[in-house]
């Protein structure tokens, strides 16, 4: 009598949809459109690019091609090209300059990067490991990845806030974040030699709910989950601003908490 087949090995299970790729497209178009405004706040990329530059200095690490992902200001890239270094610009939603890119695919390399420095959008991917895998593959021998976004911890007030402001029905506003542990092991996973995590705080203070909202949504940080909350009514922005008012210290201000986490790794 003849064996039964073995059964067929199961499919890969694909990624949940936690955030909304038109969303995403659509927040990070506003933040470009908002960054016109000679106010408008940059200072988490302005610490994300001082950052890069600081680790490259002290690992003495000269790239001759690399590739900068998420940099809207252009700073990185000019930097790296004073050091004739040979510079690929890109991004989800491209600007003047730079090519589109989807992290969650494959990225064209030819013989591979020597630097990839991916800036503040891997908190908004839906599968994070394989974004990692592909940067990682996009690689030269002995490249260098560097990746810096938002991360457990960011927010803290505005969390509190929102919560006051939905009452007893708490609404999906905040997005779920990766902490120093859980980037280790992803690290770790996805294949990169001697992985780096860290986290850093970057504490700002605000005068005002709407300046608070105003900075997030110019720094390309509002709300891209593919199920969000609704948005606040009257009765809800008052007690949102109530909210606020009560965490406000004797200056009438409240201090939030930017948590900045830096995955770094080489392709041995």
């Amino acid at each position: 009598m003849a064996s039964a087949l073995p059964p067929a090995p199961s499919p890969p299970a694909s990624p949940p949809t936690i955030f909304s790729p038109a969303r995403r497209a659509a927040l990070r178009a506003r933040m470009r459109r908002l960054q016109q405004r000679p106010d408008a706040a940059r200072y988490i990329m302005d610490d994300m690019v001082e950052d890069v530059l600081d680790r490259l200095s002290f690992l003495r690490h000269a790239p001759a091609r690399a590739l900068v992902i998420g940099d809207w200001t252009g700073t990185l890239a000019t930097a790296l090209a004073a050091q004739g270094c040979a510079v690929t610009r890109a991004d989800p939603v491209p600007g003047p300059g730079e090519t589109p890119i989807d992290e969650e695919s494959p990225i064209p390399a030819g013989e591979g990067f020597d630097l990839i420095a991916s800036l503040g959008t891997l908190d908004t991917v839906n599968d994070l490991p394989g974004a990692l895998l592909h940067l990682r593959r996009a690689l030269a021998p002995d490249g260098l990845a560097i990746m810096s976004f938002s991360g457990a911890g960011s927010l803290p007030a505005l969390r509190a806030i929102m919560l006051a402001a939905d009452g007893d029905r708490p609404a999906p506003r905040i997005h779920p974040q990766v902490d120093v542990r859980a980037g280790g092991q992803l690290l770790q996973r996805c294949g990169f030699a001697a992985p780096v995590i860290d986290s850093r705080s970057l504490p700002v203070r605000f005068g005002s709910l709407e300046r608070l909202v105003g900075d997030v949504r110019a720094q390309g940080l509002g709300n891209c989950l593919a199920r969000s909350g609704p948005a606040l009514g009257k009765a809800a922005l008052a007690r949102a601003r109530a909210a606020f008012a009560g965490q406000a210290d004797a200056e009438g201000r409240v201090t939030e908490t930017f948590e900045i986490l830096t995955l770094s790794g080489w392709r041995k």
